[in-house]
C-alpha cells in the first residue's frame, strides 16, 4: 500500500470521519434527466458520519451512522457507505440502508446503492422511488450512466420464476396559473327619483 494512502486513511481516522476527498464523482441520480444532475466531478466530496473505520490492508474506508456525502449540489444519505480505494483512488462506493440521493433535478431513494467511479455508473436497488416535483416513478432497480445520461428503471419479479414486474409512474402536468378575476365594470350609482 502506498505511503500516501496510509497517511490519508490515518488522517481520516484522526479527523473523526469528516473527510474531503478530491476524487471523482459522487453517486447521484436525477429521476428523469440523468444528464442534468447538477454533478460537478471537479468539486471535492465531503463525507460526514457518526463513525469511520479504515481497513489499511484492504484499502477501504467505511462510514457508518447517518452518513451524508456531498459534492457540489448533490447529496447522498445512507446508513453506511464503504469506499474502495486501491492505490489511494476511490474506485467504488457502496451505500447501504435508506439510501437517498438529492440533486437539483429531483430525488432517488433505494435500499442500497453502488457507484462505480471509473465507469461512472450508479445502481440503486430495493424499493426504488424517483421523484421530481409532483412526478413519481417506482421500481426495484435503477441504473444510471453518468457518461451517457441514460437511466433505466426496472422491476423485479414478484416471486422467483415469474416474469419481471412492472415499473410505475405518475406524471402530473404543469398547472397553468389561474388568471385573477376581472373587476366588474364600474356603473354609475342609481339615482333615486325625487318627489315633486
Amino acid at each position: 500500500m502506498s505511503d500516501v494512502l496510509r497517511r490519508s486513511l490515518v488522517a481520516c481516522c484522526l479527523v473523526g470521519g469528516g473527510l474531503l476527498i478530491s476524487g471523482r464523482a459522487l453517486p447521484a441520480a436525477g429521476p428523469f434527466n440523468a444528464s442534468g444532475l447538477g454533478l460537478d466531478s471537479g468539486k471535492p466530496i465531503a463525507v460526514n458520519a457518526d463513525s469511520f473505520l479504515a481497513d489499511l490492508k484492504g484499502e477501504t474506508g467505511t462510514y457508518t451512522g447517518n452518513v451524508i456525502v456531498t459534492q457540489g449540489e448533490v447529496r447522498l444519505h445512507a446508513d453506511e457507505v464503504t469506499v474502495l480505494a486501491p492505490g489511494g483512488r476511490a474506485q467504488r462506493m457502496e451505500a447501504k440502508g435508506h439510501v437517498i440521493v438529492d440533486s437539483p433535478s429531483g430525488q432517488a431513494v433505494g435500499d442500497n446503492g453502488i457507484y462505480d467511479v471509473a465507469a461512472q455508473n450508479l445502481k440503486l436497488t430495493g424499493h426504488v422511488v424517483l421523484t421530481q416535483d409532483a412526478n413519481v416513478m417506482r421500481g426495484s432497480e435503477l441504473q444510471v450512466s453518468m457518461a451517457t445520461g441514460i437511466a433505466t428503471l426496472s422491476a423485479a419479479p414478484q416471486a422467483p420464476g415469474e416474469a419481471p414486474g412492472r415499473v410505475q409512474g405518475l406524471f402530473v402536468p404543469a398547472q397553468k396559473p389561474e388568471a385573477a378575476p376581472s373587476p366588474a365594470p364600474a356603473t354609475a350609482p342609481a339615482q333615486t327619483p325625487v318627489a315633486p
